[in-house]
């Protein structure tokens, strides 16, 4: 934890005003001063150029985002240790009282909780943490043994195994940090009942920021239903509530082979998974006759660098074009982009131009995103990454 007297960087007047305005981070090149720390996760004092206190920061020795706000106050007002951490902490959790009943959610959405780099998901007995900076990477044992003792979970998982820690030059790493034996558990999206493996699925175990889209989805929809990238079959399950048939389509086995142990844990009988991918089953049905009354296009992030933004918009373009091509008129097109490059906008705009290339009128019946447990950042747009739109082909 953080020395009594803090190393300080002087950040130039355009990081100053960065962080003044609300955003948290702000990036090497924007470094005036470099703090005297060699120290892993250092919490530094953050100057301006005149060497007026700006807060208080995680400092990164080798990531290009250099510094993520902790506090605006300065050591002398506010000092960084473990009480000020586990207040955090205790404060995230509080904010998720309201979500009553809900045993699979996210419980700290790093920078939305002032607790940068630091993403934590329930599910069950099992928590699933993420470490995106270094400074939360530095202290993810205590974090790990402080929110078993706030949660009472059983098990505590280290899912750092994402591209992410590559830009923040973290070596990746998979584990368990607390608990033993197998890390297996379940969790409900309104009546489903879900299985994850916390060591071996993708993510955290599950993609919990679409929980609620499910459930939506699920009671607008009706008649036939084509689920693509189904993953466990959060959308499909949910849809086939209403739904006469869904067809889910997964191109990872193992996660199909979970989706239909899903599919038949809840005994959802009309739910079909096929093992495919998804580009190639939508050609098949919008070349063909078939047609289906709702379709779910809820691909993984196909944009993770700005550089591959057009490349991803052609790819999203193709998704929606051909899904809207297999409704039928009145049909229901649940269309989603969890690329934090491409912006509302932007995704908004792909959708409408892919409807009037495949010359269907629509409406635009909901926007969404992320659910309660993922709150987005004022300040940070990056935090609003997750985009839902809901339409009617008319």
């Amino acid at each position: 934890m953080p020395r009594s007297s803090l190393p300080t960087v002087r950040v130039s007047l355009k990081g100053a005003k960065t962080l003044r305005r609300g955003s948290p981070w702000v990036y090497r090149t924007e470094l005036v001063e470099l703090p005297d720390t060699q120290d892993k996760g250092a919490v530094v004092s953050v100057v301006d150029p005149q060497g007026n206190p700006v807060g208080q920061a995680f400092y990164a020795q080798h990531s290009p985002l250099a510094l993520r706000l902790l506090t605006r106050k300065g050591p002398a007002e506010e000092k960084v240790d473990e009480a000020f951490f586990r207040h955090r902490l205790e404060l995230a959790l509080a904010r998720r009282a309201p979500l009553k009943g809900r045993d699979g959610l996210r419980l700290v959405h790093g920078e939305a909780d002032l607790l940068p780099g630091l993403f934590v998901d329930r599910y069950g007995a099992g928590l699933s943490l993420q470490t995106l900076s270094e400074g939360m990477d530095a202290r993810k044992e205590w974090v790990a043994r402080t929110l078993a003792e706030l949660t009472g979970a059983t098990h505590v998982v280290c899912r750092d195994d994402a591209s992410g820690r590559d830009f923040e030059g973290l070596p990746r790493e998979s584990r368990l940090l607390h608990g033993e034996g197998e890390a297996r558990f379940s969790y409900h999206e309104g009546e489903n009942l879900f299985e994850v493996n916390l060591l071996g699925d993708m993510k955290t175990g599950a993609f919990l920021d679409q929980v609620d889209n499910h459930l939506r989805a699920g009671q607008l929809a009706r008649g036939a239903a084509l689920d693509l990238f189904s993953y466990h079959g959060g959308f499909a399950l949910a849809l086939s509530r209403s739904c006469d048939s869904v067809v889910a389509v997964e191109q990872d086995a193992g996660a199909a082979a979970r989706a239909r142990e899903n599919a038949a844990r809840n005994g959802r009988t009309n739910v079909t998974v096929e093992n495919a991918n998804a580009f190639d089953v939508l050609r098949r049905y919008s070349e063909s006759s078939q047609r289906f009354d709702t379709v779910v296009v809820d691909p993984p992030g196909l944009a993770k660098r700005r550089e591959g933004l057009a490349t991803a918009l052609r790819a999203y373009h193709e998704l929606n074009l051909r899904a809207l091509k297999c409704l039928r008129p009145e049909g229901l097109l649940v269309t989603c982009s969890c690329s934090g490059k491409l912006g509302r906008e932007d995704f908004e705009e792909m959708v409408l131009s892919a409807a009037s290339d495949a010359k269907r009128p629509v409406q635009i019946l909901e926007r969404r995103g992320a659910g309660l447990d993922h709150p987005v950042l004022g300040g940070l747009t990056e935090t609003e990454y997750l985009k839902v739109l809901i339409l009617r082909v008319l």
